[in-house]
């Protein structure tokens, strides 16, 4: 530990050993990770790992930090997912609370690399709650991050680029399975994130929130991720999941909850898929989620909501289908909007467009307590 509290993680170091030595002293738990690239230096199911005894840490980036799932002087060229030689960047597990913060990292390299095998050992420890065995999801799902069992972190100021996982859940896999009960207090918090270009073959290549599963999603930007990509063994079933359009870049499975609050999306093949109910989509702005290609015959479309009575303020347009199955009230919200005029960071120029979608920096009066237990 360090003069001012932290554990310190500098280039050509592991972080989870930090981790380790954090959960075991007393007092704040932090550790900063230092600008640099870091790849996990075994096969194995996660490169970093948090579970009940690591909870109460707070692990933050200090200058440009890149976790990435590809190690090409380990993994072997042949084998499937080469370079990456872990399923999940992060894994986050049953026992963490929102007292547990990951900040400011970029989040990469993830290409459908699974492994079973228990590796490292311990990461997740037995749960005694029923429903929350390991299935096929728990290893192939969450390439970038993946939140299984009573697990609720704060997720802040991290990008989740260039993933490939297989079936579903590309960026941030979430498999709650019923154990939240939806409220804030039983939630993730993804906040001040951007989600780039992460592809997968069915459902939610950003974020996919498995049945009974529950998050926040505010000021966050979801540009250029691919769901309904080319079909592999691992994601053909035999009866396909939203077989005509395809999902989208935000997939929500039935019995999830969301609110999604201040976000972009824009050059998705899709944006979002809602088949639960009673979900909170206020000030998001969609905008031409047409991405080309992929197995889906129908068009490409902004939502498909099942129940959109929590969809306010949100402006929908584009050259796609705007509401996919015509749940959207058109008195709260502007359906065929204006074109927004994004800037290269993706801020719209347009007037009109002043309150709705995503900022890089947000109002301060907007930014809740970055480690304030949920």
């Amino acid at each position: 530990m360090a003069s001012d509290g932290a554990f310190h993680v500098h280039p050509g170091e592991e972080i989870q050993p930090a981790l380790e030595a954090a959960a075991a002293a007393a007092g704040p738990k932090r550790v900063v990770v230092h600008a640099g690239t870091y790849a996990p230096r075994r096969p194995g199911q996660a490169m970093v790992w948090f579970n009940q005894r690591h909870d109460g840490i707070t692990l933050e980036a200090r200058g440009e930090v890149i976790l990435t799932a590809a190690n090409p002087a380990v993994a072997d060229p042949a084998a499937r997912g080469y370079p990456a030689i872990v399923n999940h960047v992060v894994y986050f597990g049953d026992g963490v609370t929102g007292r547990t913060v990951l900040r400011g990292v970029t989040i990469t390299g993830a290409n459908g690399f699974v492994t079973q095998e228990d590796q490292p050992p311990g990461m997740q420890p037995p749960i005694e709650a029923p429903g929350l065995e390991k299935g096929k999801f728990f290893y192939t799902d969450g390439g970038g991050i993946k939140v299984f069992g009573r697990s609720y972190p704060v997720i802040e100021g991290v990008t989740v680029a260039d993933h490939f996982v297989s079936p579903c859940g590309a960026g941030i896999s979430i498999e709650h399975r019923g154990h939240s009960d939806g409220s804030r207090l039983q939630s993730v918090q993804i906040r001040h994130c951007v989600f780039r270009h992460n592809r997968c073959p069915v459902s939610g290549a950003a974020v996919d929130l498995l049945h009974g599963s529950s998050a926040e999603i505010v000021h966050c930007l979801f540009v250029g991720n691919l769901s309904n990509e080319p079909m592999d063994e691992m994601a053909r079933t035999p009866g396909q999941w939203k077989p005509t359009h395809g999902s989208g870049a935000l997939t929500l499975f039935p019995g999830s909850r969301v609110l999604v609050r201040r976000c972009t999306f824009t050059g998705n093949r899709n944006a979002v898929d809602d088949s639960a109910t009673g979900n909170l989509y206020e000030d998001c702005l969609f905008w031409n989620n047409t991405a080309p290609g992929g197995w889906p015959p129908g068009g490409r479309y902004e939502l498909d909501i099942e129940s959109a009575i929590g969809v306010t303020g949100c402006r929908i347009g584009g050259g796609g289908i705007h509401d996919l199955r015509k749940t959207i009230d058109p008195d709260r919200n502007v359906l065929g909007c204006a074109d927004p005029l994004f800037d290269d960071r993706f801020v719209p120029q347009a007037p009109g467009f002043e309150s709705v979608g995503y900022r890089p920096v947000p109002p301060p009066d907007e930014i809740p307590p970055a480690s304030a237990p949920r």
